[in-house]
């Protein structure tokens, strides 16, 4: 008789209403033999609002035991048992402890599986009312002023609306540094205590919001901000000029087409037959 292979199951939780708990965290709560919690309280109190009382062992797996606890968890699956892993709000391992043991699993080729639900992410970035296409996520803005200015340098021609999490005592700065290096009217939102009683979701210029910051705001904190405009297209009439500059000082057409359409960022067959037809036509 083939031994039973036990599964890892990652659960979305509620940001803060429990009524946004899905039937099968219910059940997963009441059912799972393992269940894994980055705050034990906290997911007992979620269980006890649900009406879940869970029967298997409930052991903590935050950020400074997540190593410790990801060899007891993966043997626990090997043996045939159901570990349960939540957060305090949303998903596991979204900038919550949860990767090392997903990886773990899926080392050894463990079954994982997942129930989804509410996301901090998303919730905010559907209620931005900036485009979503197409996003990047960033975890949490670094605390140093001057990485801080390096992530935001590294966003300035980034294209896609991005998230990012923040604390409320550090949102204020944030904000200023985010209005300096990407621009006091680039769009923003600020999402705070998603679901909870007093879910807020100002939307502005980043210098507006810096100003609305400045002397705190309290909370759990989720900011999305507009991607880079596109930048606008080279007038090729004036690198047709740069390029018949350099030919006239004795550059070969082709090393002045090449060296003009590097410098410009466009295609250098573009800008050739730019030339080319400007010549013809003259």
């Amino acid at each position: 008789m083939a031994e039973r292979l036990g599964r890892l199951v990652l659960a979305a939780t509620p940001l803060g209403d429990s009524r946004d708990a899905s039937p099968r965290l219910v059940e997963a709560l009441t059912t799972a033999d393992v269940v894994a919690a980055e705050d034990t309280r906290k997911t007992r109190a979620l269980a006890a609002a649900l009406g879940a009382t869970p029967t298997g062992r409930v052991v903590s797996f935050y950020d400074a035991v997540e190593t410790s606890r990801v060899g007891g968890l993966v043997a626990a699956v090997e043996q045939g048992q159901t570990v349960l892993l939540v957060t305090d709000a949303g998903m596991p391992s979204v900038s919550d402890p949860g990767f090392r043991l997903v990886a773990a699993c899926v080392e050894k080729d463990l079954p994982v599986t997942c129930l989804p639900g509410p996301s901090a992410v998303t919730t905010a970035l559907a209620l931005s009312g900036l485009p979503c296409e197409r996003f990047c996520f960033e975890g949490f803005a670094p605390r140093k002023d001057g990485e801080r200015r390096r992530f935001f340098a590294a966003l300035a021609d980034e294209p896609r609306t991005t998230v990012f999490f923040e604390s409320p005592h550090r949102i204020g700065a944030t904000l200023a540094v985010a209005a300096e290096v990407l621009g006091p009217e680039r769009r923003a939102a600020v999402c705070r205590e998603l679901t909870k009683t007093y879910e807020e979701v100002r939307r502005g210029g980043l210098a507006d919001l810096a100003d609305w910051a400045a002397d705190g705001v309290r909370g759990e904190i989720t900011v999305v901000v507009a991607g880079a405009a596109p930048a606008a297209a080279p007038d090729l009439t004036v690198l047709v000029g740069r390029v018949r500059t350099r030919v006239a000082e004795g550059i070969r057409l082709k090393e002045a087409v090449a060296a003009v359409a590097t410098d410009a960022g466009v295609s250098k067959k573009a800008l050739y037959d730019a030339v080319v037809t400007e010549h013809n036509g003259a």
